[in-house]
């Protein structure tokens, strides 16, 4: 037998660095600001169901497209943020988290050789799913400090291969959102194109700083926009992995066509309590985003401290910060030292790259933390201007 029996296609992904950090967090008791998880509970009303939902009895397989009542508080709450129009019967689908619905969406409409735009840097699971569609990646990089999209470098990536652009926006790792102007970009290419968008939204209710508008929401868009969003960030249930898509019948159906094979259905008595969650007043769900920026302006301050200026973020979890201004020349070095010398975990951005350029010495850190641990982070940190 082969000692790599991995297919080529994925040899290059293997244990992530977010598990790498994690276990170095660990061996080294340190504050572990890497991954993207909150160490806080989301609402009781959400916990509660889920409870309520599991003693009720909802715990086998629920429909495929996921149970009616979230499928109906989704195409609710499209409605009332943002006056999208979606059938709950044939327009929305309920998916195992976002990165299943990304991932059967890219496996519903590529065929090898089909050309996938995305922002670099990318979330990780992005270059992973146009792999195992045996398509290509073509990145448009997004350049700090304000990481804002160049229309050029957008317009120089589409060729007659180009079958798929996939947006993100609230942008992981960057914080970016997408401005009226941008997305005003991205919706005349595809239409011009004639290409379909997968817009992935996890970060719709944590901006800050602007407004999250929806690509589908700009003319000419919905019928050629699979919007992909989550519970997992809006509410603090990341475990819990209830994702949703939402789109034409046509396009929810050939997705339905490959998700059905992956996971088939999951998280039954989940699915109740989120539906309960989509409908909470707006002013409860607005705390969660309140909660969120006090933690980015908490680290904000400890990284400038520190003697790292972070860059803007407008949304998500993260900050990112050079750590050239330290003397590094490369962040993995850098956050390979750090829980050592002051037992703090990061993540070098460079791994959302596949060129870094000059966001090889670019740090990402995590503030979806309590505000007592954001704190210990901050004082550590401190020793790194000392």
């Amino acid at each position: 037998m082969d000692s790599t029996p991995l297919v080529d296609r994925m040899r290059g992904f293997g244990t992530t660095i977010f598990a790498q950090m994690s276990a170095l967090a660990l061996e080294t008791d340190a504050v572990n600001l890497g991954q993207g998880f909150p160490d806080t509970d989301g609402p009781d009303e959400i916990l509660d169901g889920a409870v309520a939902a599991i003693k009720g009895g909802h715990n086998q397989y629920p429909p495929g497209p996921g149970i009616l009542p979230l499928r109906e508080a989704i195409a609710d709450h499209q409605r009332a943020y943002y006056g999208l129009d979606y059938d709950p019967n044939g327009e929305v689908l309920v998916t195992a988290g976002a990165t299943e619905a990304i991932t059967a969406s890219i496996l519903a409409l590529c065929e090898p050789g089909d050309e996938v735009i995305a922002f670099e840097p990318t979330y990780d699971s992005y270059a992973a799913s146009i792999a195992l569609a045996h398509a290509v990646l073509k990145p448009v990089r997004l350049d700090g400090p304000d990481f804002t999209l160049d229309r050029d470098r957008l317009l120089a990536q589409v060729t007659d291969r180009t079958k798929l652009l996939l947006i993100n926006s609230p942008h992981n790792p960057t914080g970016h959102v997408l401005t009226e102007t941008e997305l005003g970009w991205i919706a005349e290419l595809a239409i011009e194109r004639d290409l379909i968008v997968i817009t992935d939204e996890v970060y719709e209710h944590l901006v800050f700083d602007g407004v999250h508008r929806p690509l589908a929401t700009f003319p000419g868009m919905r019928e050629r926009t699979i919007q992909i969003s989550s519970a997992g960030k809006t509410f603090s249930v990341t475990g819990w992995k209830i994702g949703w898509a939402c789109s034409t019948p046509e396009l929810i159906s050939a997705v339905t066509t490959t998700k059905q094979f992956l996971t088939y259905v999951n998280g039954g008595p989940f699915q109740y309590a989120v539906a309960e969650a989509l409908r909470l007043p707006k002013e409860r769900i607005a705390e969660v985003t309140d909660r969120l920026r006090a933690g980015r302006d908490q680290l904000r301050a400890g990284l400038t401290a520190a003697g790292l200026e972070p860059f803007a973020c407008q949304g998500t979890y993260f900050l990112t910060t050079d750590v050239a201004e330290l003397g590094y020349t490369d962040g993995v070095d850098f956050c390979l030292e750090l829980p050592k010398k002051v037992g703090v975990v990061a993540v070098p951005s460079r791994v959302f790259y596949l060129d870094p350029g000059p966001a090889k010495t670019y740090v990402r850190f995590a503030f979806c933390k309590r505000p007592e641990l954001l704190a210990e982070a901050s004082d550590r940190l401190a020793k790194l201007a000392r």
